[in-house]
């Protein structure tokens, strides 16, 4: 198939990161046929994707309203895909812990629904990309976490991935299907839901409410700016297979950075005083570090991330701050009921 004449299905593509991905295609790739599966559950968003509304797309652009672990969909839309890009997943690591079953269902029993149709379809599909998490590493045992860390997953979201990552490098493993598994590091950007906690520290200052931080705010995590993931992602889709078929790429930076850092950081350059932030109770399941090593990505892909997080926030600051009725009516999803390990009720 000639690089102007691709069709890529990416499943979970009216949420954040497949959005995000969506519109970078559609910049750099006019010719494209994208088809977007999307389940619209509370994080997938229709306004995410300004394209949905235009006359112009019928040859180029088709949004289809579904959930992946629907077969009979599922194998109908992968039939007309060269590439398979699947984002689709529920990713919140504290709304697994309110709702685990449903974690499961979709993220480790819908990858098997795509991954058994690009098994069935697999003449027609170059390559499958599964958007795995570095959640699935828990808590890092080692300076830098390369791809293979051990896998020790501590939350219900967590173990979720890590059973669907596992899941497709056995379908590779045992029918060759054409897999790539993406393990991205903390994304934050535009068209974010304000449950993950970026935005939320940047709506909280809008409001001037207070950013909530968990325990004393000192676990890191590798922060990656969305368009970073989106240029590694463009260059898994048209490297050369040989070189990524069967492998397993972190996208990181390289860096963490502590989550109190990050609240003192937005509340500067949102201009609100640091008595915004207060500490709450340590979350279940807490991951206490996270950095990437990112040596394969950038040997392999010839990668590096190029957006540093200070201009990344920039960025993400004044998307919040202009966009303010996109994200409003989520405001009452910021936060979600846990009990802890003493029996109390906590929202987080």
């Amino acid at each position: 198939m000639s690089a102007g004449r691709k069709t890529l299905l990416v499943t979970g593509g009216a949420g954040f990161m497949g959005s995000n991905f969506v519109r970078y295609l559609r910049r750099k790739y006019p010719r494209y046929r994208i088809i977007v599966l999307d389940a619209l559950t509370y994080a997938g968003n229709t306004e995410n994707l300004p394209m949905i509304h235009s006359k112009n797309n019928s040859t180029r652009f088709a949004f289809w309203y579904g959930n992946i672990r629907n077969g009979e969909l599922v194998d109908s839309l992968v039939s007309q895909a060269d590439v398979v890009v699947h984002f689709a997943a529920e990713t919140h690591v504290t709304r697994s812990i309110y709702d685990n079953l449903l974690c499961f269902e979709t993220d480790v029993l819908g990858t098997q629904v795509v991954a058994n149709a690009v098994l069935k379809y697999a003449k027609k599909v170059e390559r499958f990309i599964h958007i795995s998490s570095s959640e699935v590493y828990g808590t890092a045992a080692t300076d830098y976490m390369d791809e293979s860390h051990p896998l020790m997953p501590m939350s219900p979201y967590a173990g979720a991935k890590a059973g669907a990552d596992r899941l497709v490098y056995s379908y590779w493993a045992t029918y060759d299907i054409p897999a790539v598994i993406v393990r991205p590091f903390n994304n934050f950007g535009p068209y974010q839901h304000l449950e993950k906690v970026i935005p939320r520290f940047i709506t909280s200052c809008i409001l001037n409410e207070p950013l909530t931080v968990h325990g004393d705010g000192k676990s890191q995590r590798d922060w990656l700016y969305v368009g970073d993931l989106c240029r590694a992602l463009d260059t898994i889709v048209h490297c050369d297979l040989a070189r990524v078929k069967g492998e397993v790429f972190n996208i990181g930076t390289g860096r963490s950075v502590d989550i109190l850092t990050i609240a003192e950081t937005i509340t500067r350059k949102m201009k609100k005083p640091r008595l915004l932030i207060k500490c709450i109770g340590d979350r279940p399941g807490q991951v206490f570090r996270h950095t990437a090593a990112i040596s394969k990505a950038k040997a392999i892909l010839g990668w590096n991330p190029t957006i540093e997080m200070e201009e990344g926030l920039d960025t993400t600051i004044a998307w919040y701050r202009k966009n303010r009725k996109w994200w409003e009516k989520m405001l009452w999803m910021r936060a979600i009921p846990i009990v802890t390990k003493s029996g109390t009720t906590e929202y987080h």
